[in-house]
């Protein structure tokens, strides 16, 4: 548990408990408002002011920003708490919301601002635009506590605040999957409400090209679209993709300024470029047009590095500084694997020329050359960390940390800056937990604790080394998640956690705290109707399972990942309510019983109720999600049975590289019989050089078997399935086999033996039954 000191906020309450009436101090001193991320400095003070449909919103300055502040102010109350506010004129008299920007305001960080809440009224004020717009953005949280609508009494506070980092960071990916302009619009409305101020917007790579480039259309023509593997079914499209016109784009950039999001784009080079290549074979390098593709992971096609391809480059780099004013301009770098350039005569020829010696060098030039060409205009360049292979990076350019921290020291010892953006701590296609309901994503698990307890800068770095770091963001990669229901439980609430390690000042961590404050921003969530994960709250049901099977009692521990809230539970099946009893130690339940939980704080469920029923059927029958990879590969996926199909549930939990999981031991007395609910999945991922690592097995009929072992995975065989015929049966399938008698506890491993060219199989549930 992170438990750091945060000496200015005990200051503050022991100031609170001072002012305040004897009974109030308390009640005000026990936590800070609901406020996320976690303003700079805060301090109580007597009174309260109520705001009211009544009460006038004045704009103490006559300029674009506050009135633009403002409208955001009105239009974000009216939707979420029905609280109609309206602006009246400077002069009026009588208590009032004050919006002003002043050149001699409290606070003179950039983007900081100052809030002070009094019986006299409001006042935000503010140097610049931007931190007039995030003081709006707090008190919006002051005046939105709980779910509750229209009024509302906001306690007496000064506040001065101001960022941590320039750079507070989310990327989206919308190569791998498209989401609307609304979609887009959606996600940087929240961000705003975050103070995040960076959209890195992933535009381009071997699934897609999204962004209109008029003088080459067929980008967009051809590289925005892909067939589907299973194209029709299973709710897969026939066709998927889409892109945005440069006059959406516009669009979305005006939108996020507005809100003091700056958009970065990113297009990949040299690597991740199957889907110009599709469009544009002679900028590849073998001269082919492969299909956009389908598979996730790291595929060959590269960039040509001759003068044809670079025109292309800079024709498109044309366009898209046209439309993006950015700074910064993303240019991938990563996961390029240089076996296309390595068989090419006239790479190596071009390697030749330039003196070149290995293709790790050969991209640090290409990069370098793309920097230079961005300098020449005014832009940097910034890239992931493999940029800084072969030594060949402008001085100007941004390197962001992707595998670990490693790629930070080096380019802050080299004199870059750079951005923390670590796998996996803030990549949030991993699971957030490992309870049933999760979906399609990646292990392991980076909960809103790992992302809350997040080192931003690297402990081995001087003062004047850490000063490179810019800030820090967090990823959406939209591999398996293709639609914005995805991306929402991905990214929310772990977006709050990223916001406060963004925000607010070093050494101000309060995880307690965080999440005293968490409740109320839930209920905005609700009300803007955004799909956040409860993964952090959602109750677990945990009981020893062979115990249970031996005596017929079960003793029932309930608990949840933040260890926050009060559990309440009913054995009944019905819902549990604040009314139902509250957990408060073990259970001792008789078998069957039905366990039913939830999580709540502040009135507020925090979780939706989790359900586990407790009678011999359920506890000899497991989801393959549940079961654990065998020994010698963690790697592990939750996938949907249709990689762009828009549906959360089922997922699979799917080993690449070895199809075997394992079987909890059991109390196998009674045991005869073994059924599986199995089903087939492409196998659409490109592994490059790490294909070498898929375990291949012999197998004893045409497609392959679901082999069962007892203990280990080298023991003996219980049980061998035939698979059905892919051609000829459904992709869901039951399996069923007879088991030997066993005495005692064992556990089972079940391997798949089919093909490594053919599809994946997974495990829906498997079931140990009575001897049919």
């Amino acid at each position: 548990m992170l438990r750091r000191s945060f000496p200015f906020r005990c200051a503050c309450l022991l100031f609170a408990i001072s002012l305040l009436p004897p009974g109030a101090a308390f009640a005000e001193a026990a936590r800070l408002p609901s406020l996320i991320p976690l303003p700079a400095q805060l301090q109580w003070q007597p009174g309260r002011f109520t705001v009211d449909a009544r009460t006038p919103l004045v704009l103490g300055s006559d300029d674009a920003g506050t009135r633009q502040s403002a409208q955001y102010l009105i239009e974000l109350l009216a939707r979420t708490r029905g609280l109609h506010l309206s602006v009246a004129a400077r002069g009026q008299g009588g208590p009032a919301i004050v919006l002003r920007r002043d050149p001699r305001a409290a606070v003179t960080q950039a983007e900081g601002y100052a809030l002070t809440v009094s019986s006299a009224g409001i006042e935000v004020a503010a140097r610049d635009d931007a931190g007039l717009f995030h003081g709006v953005v707090t008190l919006y949280q002051l005046l939105t506590p709980d779910a509750g609508q229209g009024a509302v009494q906001v306690p007496a506070l000064a506040i001065k605040d101001w960022p941590r980092f320039a750079w507070r960071g989310l990327m989206l990916d919308s190569a791998r999957h498209f989401q609307s302009v609304a979609e887009v619009e959606r996600l940087i409305d929240q961000m705003a409400q975050h103070k995040l101020d960076v959209l890195h917007w992933h535009l381009t790579d071997d699934q897609g090209w999204r962004i209109q480039i008029k003088r080459y259309p067929e980008l967009t023509r051809i590289g925005a679209w892909r067939t589907p593997p299973h194209a029709g079914q299973d709710g897969e499209p026939k066709r998927y993709g889409g892109f945005y016109t440069q006059d959406e784009i516009r669009r979305v950039v005006a939108y996020a300024a507005a809100r003091h999001v700056t958009i970065v784009p990113e297009l990949d080079m040299p690597g991740h470029a199957q889907a110009a290549v599709a469009s544009y074979p002679r900028i590849g390098v073998t001269g082919r047009r492969p299909a956009v593709s389908v598979d996730s992971g790291v595929n060959p096609w590269l960039y040509n590095v001759d003068e044809d391809t670079f025109t292309f480059i800079d024709n498109v780099l044309d366009e898209v500084l046209a439309l993006f004013p950015s700074t910064y301009i993303h240019v991938g770098g990563d996961e390029a694997i240089k076996d296309q350039w390595q068989a090419s005569p006239a790479v190596q020829a071009k390697m030749r020329e330039l003196g070149i010696t290995s293709e790790d060098a050969l991209q640090g030039w290409f990069i370098g050359r793309i920097g230079r060409y961005l300098q020449k205009h005014g832009r940097k360049l910034i890239g992931w960390d493999e940029i800084l292979e072969g030594d060949n990076l402008p001085a100007g350019a941004t390197v962001m940390s992707w595998r670990g921290t490693d790629g930070a020291i080096k380019a802050a010892l080299l004199g870059h800056d750079v951005v923390m953006s670590p796998s996996p701590d803030l990549y949030l296609d991993h699971v957030q937990s490992d309870l049933p309901g999760e979906y399609a994503s990646r292990y392991g698990v980076e909960s809103l604790h790992d992302v809350y307890g997040l080192q931003v800068v690297p402990g081995v770095l001087d003062a004047a080394q850490a000063r490179h770091v810019l800030g820090v963001q967090a990823n959406a990669w939209t591999e398996h998640m293709p639609t914005t229901a995805h991306v929402e439980h991905q990214v929310f609430p772990r977006l709050d956690a990223l916001s406060e390690v963004a925000w607010s000042p070093a050494g101000s961590g309060d995880w307690p705290g965080f999440l005293a404050r968490l409740p109320a921003q839930l209920a905005r969530y609700r009300v803007q109707h955004i799909n956040v994960a409860d993964s952090a709250f959602a109750v677990a049901i945990d009981t020893d399972r062979n115990v249970a099977l031996a005596t017929g009692k079960a003793t029932v521990r309930l608990s949840n990942q933040a260890d926050f809230g009060a559990i309440h539970y009913t054995l009944d099946g019905s819902t549990p309510t604040r009314a139902s009893p509250r957990y408060q130690g073990p259970l001792n339940v008789t078998l069957p019983t039905s366990v039913r939980a939830t999580s709540f704080a502040d009135g507020i469920a925090l979780a939706e109720p989790r359900e586990r029923k407790l009678d011999r059927a359920s506890l000899l029958s497991l989801p393959g999600t549940a079961l654990a990879n065998c020994p010698g590969s963690d790697f592990r996926l939750l996938l949907q049975p249709a990689p762009d199909a828009t549906s959360t549930q089922p997922v699979y939990a799917v080993n690449l590289f070895d199809s075997c999981q394992q079987f909890p031991p059991t109390l196998m007395e009674g045991i005869g019989a073994i059924r599986v609910e199995a089903v087939r999945l492409p196998r659409n991922f490109a592994l490059a050089h790490e294909q070498k690592l898929v375990v291949s097995r012999p197998h004893a009929t045409p497609f392959g078997e679901l082999v069962v072992h007892a203990d280990r995975c080298d023991g003996p065989v219980l049980a061998s399935m035939p698979l059905p015929d892919p051609a000829r049966s459904q992709r869901r399938f039951e399996l069923d086999a007879v088991l030997p008698v066993q005495v005692g506890e064992h556990g089972l491993c079940l391997i798949y033996t089919a093909p490594i060219d053919g599809p994946l199989y997974a495990l829906g549930r498997v079931s140990l039954e009575a001897k049919p």
